[in-house]
């Protein structure tokens, strides 16, 4: 039996991973739900070659129009130009809500262009699907990319308005899992947990890069170990610029930690004081192996 619609036009501004996992993922739970998606011509016409969307537009005031949710899935930079035109294009009783990967940006600008006190105009939802892929676009675009997987929403619940608790009962219904918490402490989280692990790929692909000699060492030894842990470096710069523009600070804090605990373990190399480092280690890789 179908799940009951929480809104019945939804309108998917930008149409790669995220925006077209959400367009999927809606077809698949919610069949009567209209979706429109909006993009650059060649990402709408990779959309339509996928039948993501039921129809598509190649202007935002168009694509806004008459939904009553707008998912804005655009890069950071460019969802903060969007903004304005959004917030005049969308329908009185419209959210509108964002999958930006870092918050406090997009949300203070939101606060300039919507008012979430008024129930006569559009309301703004910042949010965040932990979810995704080290490649971007929407041929690599999945239905069940939310499924447990945490989905960070901005406020919190009992404040919600009833078009925010409409959209969390859209998400839990696709099999994300929200939760709630501030701009702030969203983004010094990510930037521990998401941004600094990225990071680290990348710089550790560069010290790999730079030790290696014209006969293929050391990287002609490497083995699954280095490919497990270089994966977030298959990771386009496009996907990431954005985000370490707009949480540099959060970022460069959370490099200086990781320098710190670099310095920790090169000045106890030759001592026997490293078993409790690989014990806590250790500890923090078995509770993660036990998350959904």
């Amino acid at each position: 039996m179908p799940n009951p619609l929480p809104f019945r036009r939804v309108a998917i501004l930008g149409t790669g991973l995220i925006g077209g996992s959400l367009a999927l993922a809606l077809r698949k739970h919610f069949p009567d739900i209209v979706t429109v998606g909006f993009d650059r011509p060649d990402g709408l016409e990779q959309a339509r070659a996928r039948n993501v969307v039921h129809e598509t537009s190649a202007e935002i005031a168009s694509a806004v129009r008459g939904a009553d949710l707008v998912y804005v899935a655009l890069p950071i930079v460019a969802a903060i130009e969007a903004l304005p035109a959004i917030a005049a294009a969308a329908e009185p009783g419209a959210l509108v809500t964002d999958a930006g990967s870092t918050k406090a940006a997009i949300c203070n600008i939101a606060n300039e262009h919507f008012d979430n006190r008024s129930d006569g105009g559009a309301q703004f939802l910042g949010g965040h699907p932990m979810a995704g892929k080290e490649h971007s676009g929407v041929e690599y675009a999945d239905a069940d990319l939310f499924r447990r997987a945490p989905y960070i929403l901005i406020g919190t619940e009992e404040h919600a308005s009833e078009r925010a608790k409409n959209f969390l009962k859209l998400l839990r219904a696709i099999g994300a899992e929200p939760s709630w918490c501030d701009s702030d402490t969203h983004d010094w989280a990510v930037g521990i947990v998401s941004h600094l692990p990225q990071l680290v790929a990348v710089a550790l692909a560069r010290v790999v890069q730079d030790e290696t000699d014209e006969t293929g060492l050391p990287l002609s030894l490497a083995g699954h170990g280095l490919q497990d842990t270089l994966r977030l470096a298959g990771s386009p710069y496009s996907v990431w610029r954005d985000i370490l523009l707009t949480n540099k600070d959060n970022v460069s804090r959370a490099l200086d930690r990781l320098a710190q605990a670099v310095d920790y373990l090169r000045t106890r190399l030759a001592s026997k004081e490293l078993e409790q480092e690989f014990q806590s280690a250790n500890e923090l890789y078995k509770h993660l192996r036990k998350l959904p």
